[in-house]
């Protein structure tokens, strides 16, 4: 069957619809409970509006979206090929000399189709809602709905100077020179009062963190009310170590598909371990195949010539505890590859490798009976 055959068409279109269907009504649930989550946390807060509940509700819907879109797709695959086969459809399409994976072939194509934009056009938007929601979190804590927003491109550290003040420091690029001792060019050290609001900045076109002090080269001094200082040079002394600042990269959700290459660079230029943007990277690559194998786990258990009541019923629940088994044990992995305890290729790999090749054999066990 091929993909713009009018079969082909026909099918997919009800996969289609199915899809954005139970898509949109998981994500409409999951951002009333965001909401009501939102207003909870702004309750007796003077200072914050229920626009700034809106948005903050709105910026959480984003980073769930990539945990339920493997169980949207089994979902809708299930639903699909549930009325394909209670309608005898995919009795008479089998009928006609169709074998199993010539009837899937257009809806693997489609859930390919539809696991590349969501790596190419969503998860740009859902990594800079993601930063969004990280910015609205600060302005909460701060108690400050108009605080000041950073970018997080390049590398933030955030260090805690007193109560209520804070620091900010930001380096175009860094360089690891030795365990205790990191080089960084184009530099700029911030303070903030208890409001959010600078009180002093640090410019600097050089600057040695060593033995918790920034030796800062080609200084420029800029503090509210007074003309600019330029020094030679100047020691900031600091908390901030070595595995501060490892803790201090950019999360990789906060990063999109296209931006992560550049930025793994960056933090393996610098000198610094990258695994987790490594892993972040090749796991969205996958993704779409991820899919793939979740809608193929939808048609194992619901692609059969009769449907009766409790066998229905045993189906779905199976396939459910399946879907959630196999995320699960995804999951597993995933943690061990960023923990380093396996290679970053394999973890990223061997989960959707092995959900592929289960369901192809099963079904092709089927096709055969």
């Amino acid at each position: 069957m091929k993909f713009f055959s009018i079969l082909g068409r026909y099918v997919n279109r009800q996969f289609i619809l199915n899809f954005f269907v139970v898509f949109f009504a998981i994500l409409g649930v999951i951002f009333i409970f965001d909401c009501i989550e939102s207003l909870r946390r702004i309750s007796g807060r003077e200072d914050v509006s229920l626009w700034f509940a809106f948005q903050y509700a709105i910026s959480r819907v984003t980073k769930t979206v990539e945990i339920v879109l493997p169980f949207v797709m089994m979902a809708s695959s299930m639903i699909t090929f549930w009325k394909l086969s209670k309608s005898n459809e995919f009795v008479v399409i089998r009928s006609a000399g169709v074998s199993m994976f010539g009837f899937l072939y257009p809806i693997i194509i489609a859930t390919l189709l539809l696991g590349v934009a969501n790596i190419a056009l969503f998860n740009p938007l859902a990594a800079k809602m993601f930063e969004w929601h990280e910015v609205l979190s600060y302005r909460l804590a701060s108690h400050n709905p108009n605080a000041v927003l950073f970018s997080s491109k390049g590398l933030w550290i955030r260090e805690a100077i007193s109560e209520g003040n804070v620091l900010l420091i930001q380096a175009k690029s860094m360089h690891q020179e030795d365990d205790k001792t990191l080089s960084m060019r184009e530099v700029s050290i911030t303070e903030l009062d208890d409001k959010a609001k600078i009180t002093t900045r640090y410019e600097a076109s050089f600057a040695l963190l060593e033995n918790n002090v920034f030796n800062l080269k080609d200084v420029k001094v800029l503090e509210n009310g007074k003309p600019v200082k330029s020094l030679t040079e100047y020691k900031y002394k600091t908390t901030i170590d070595m595995q501060r600042i490892k803790e201090s990269f950019i999360e990789p959700n906060a990063i999109s598909f296209w931006q992560l290459p550049d930025t793994i660079a960056f933090y393996e230029h610098s000198g610094f371990s990258a695994t987790r943007h490594w892993m972040r990277y090749l796991n969205l690559l996958i993704s779409p195949f991820l899919l793939v194998g979740m809608m193929m786990i939808g048609a194992i258990f619901m692609l059969q010539n009769t449907l009766r009541g409790s066998k229905l019923l045993l189906r779905v629940v199976s396939g459910i505890v399946i879907g959630f088994m196999v995320y699960f044990s995804s999951q597993v992995v995933y943690t061990f590859g960023v923990n380093g305890y396996i290679p970053v290729w394999l973890a990223a790999f061997t989960p959707t490798a092995i959900i592929l090749l289960t369901t192809t054999s099963l079904l092709i066990s089927a096709d055969e009976v």
